[in-house]
């Protein structure tokens, strides 16, 4: 893999991995502790010195800030009122003095307002094609913010600060949870746990369903940041598929005739009926429908990051440009043989000369090289951050 990216996230996750053993370690069921990074590896994304600035922006409000401690009775979430104020905006003051009493400071989704934490991401969305989210765990000296638990997703915890002893159980209760799945409270703990140190610089994957639970050493405290794999699953490919299917096929449209649900005789009609429409979605179209899907859900849901700035410059005939890795896009073709490029917010029909420009500009070129016509197409995906010089 060239030097994108995708390439700079996956390598600083997963360290000497190659791809290919990250992909077949994201469609296995096992975790795996990654040891021997440098302490200072995991710095550049995120600090405690960053968190304490943001406790004192508008942004730090609940649900995203929250606090937890398992010592408490009943479950670990602190009620929102004791460090927050009624209209939602955290107190600095009472986080601290939850904090200085042993709960965790929790702060979701900082890919959408922490720079470092939202190419990180992005890198990994390029890789997997599925968002992405990073989450921060503040925990004070020998405390523990949750009790074991599993995740409906897969993560990656990075250890950014201190060490946290760890301990992760064999049996999963739940097959591939999803947020779709009843969480179970009552977590059967069957087994004996794995119990290690992660230290800093050093990584954890754990799949979603593996249990587990973290306490940060006495004297110490810890800061790790968990990166949740939002992965689509067969069911919710299945739902995109008909969703776009739904639109095209007029076999799907019609109606079921649920008043015949009563009629014993009625049945294997109606069983021959559904495994006809199952069987025409399963064409070779079904994947490409469901990839294209998946890549407009992405672009759409998740914050753009645009190549250019305020007073970006625009390029010139000889400026070296191509396209972002930052700002999601793709190449859709049409059912009329034409083709699109799409990104967040944005759609731009491609003829065989635009096409392409396309295809040359993700490898790098300059308007110049591209010929007549192409400086004012440049200057056009440039305006809305596609290009990078």
């Amino acid at each position: 893999m060239a030097d994108t990216l995708a390439k700079i996230a996956c390598d600083l996750a997963f360290g000497a991995l190659p791809v290919e053993a990250v992909l077949a370690l994201r469609e296995g069921t096992a975790w795996r502790r990654f040891t021997g990074g440098a302490p200072d590896r995991f710095r550049p994304l995120l600090s405690v010195a960053d968190l304490d600035a943001f406790l004192l922006t508008a942004g730090a409000r609940v649900p995203r800030i929250a606090m937890a401690d398992s010592a408490r009775q009943g479950g670990a979430g602190l009620p929102e009122e004791e460090y927050a104020l009624p209209n939602g905006l955290v107190d600095p003051m009472r986080v601290f003095a939850r904090f200085d009493a042993g709960a965790t400071l929790i702060a979701s989704q900082l890919q959408e307002v922490h720079a470092p934490l939202a190419r990180f991401c992005r890198g990994l969305e390029q890789l997997f094609l599925h968002g992405m989210q990073a989450n921060a765990y503040l925990t004070p000296p020998g405390a523990q913010g949750f009790r074991p638990h599993y995740d409906t997703h897969d993560v990656l915890v990075l250890q950014v600060e201190g060490e946290k002893l760890w301990r992760v159980w064999p049996h999963q209760p739940v097959p591939h949870p999803t947020g779709q799945t009843p969480f179970r409270h009552d977590i059967p703990l069957e087994g004996e746990p794995e119990s290690f140190v992660l230290r800093e610089g050093e990584a954890l994957y754990l799949p979603r369903g593996v249990v587990h639970d973290a306490q940060s050493q006495v004297g110490d405290h810890s800061l790790h940041l968990t990166i949740g794999f939002l992965e689509p699953s067969w069911a919710d490919a299945l739902r995109l598929l008909l969703d776009r299917r739904e639109q095209e096929d007029a076999r799907l449209r019609a109606p079921f005739p649920s008043w015949r649900l009563g009629e014993e005789a009625a049945g294997a009609a109606l069983l021959e009926e559904l495994a006809a429409r199952l069987a025409g979605l399963a064409g070779e179209a079904a994947l490409e429908a469901i990839g294209l899907g998946l890549l407009e859900g992405l672009a759409d849901q998740r914050l753009p990051l645009p190549a250019r700035g305020l007073l970006s410059p625009p390029p010139g005939p000889e400026t070296a440009l191509r396209l972002s890795d930052a700002m999601l896009h793709h190449v859709a073709a049409l059912p009329d043989g034409s083709a699109q490029l799409c990104w967040a917010g944005g759609r731009l029909a491609l003829g065989a000369r635009e096409l392409g420009w396309v295809q040359a500009l993700a490898d790098g070129a300059s308007p110049a090289m591209l010929g007549e016509g192409a400086m004012a197409f440049c200057r056009r995906l440039w305006a809305v951050g596609l290009l990078e010089g």
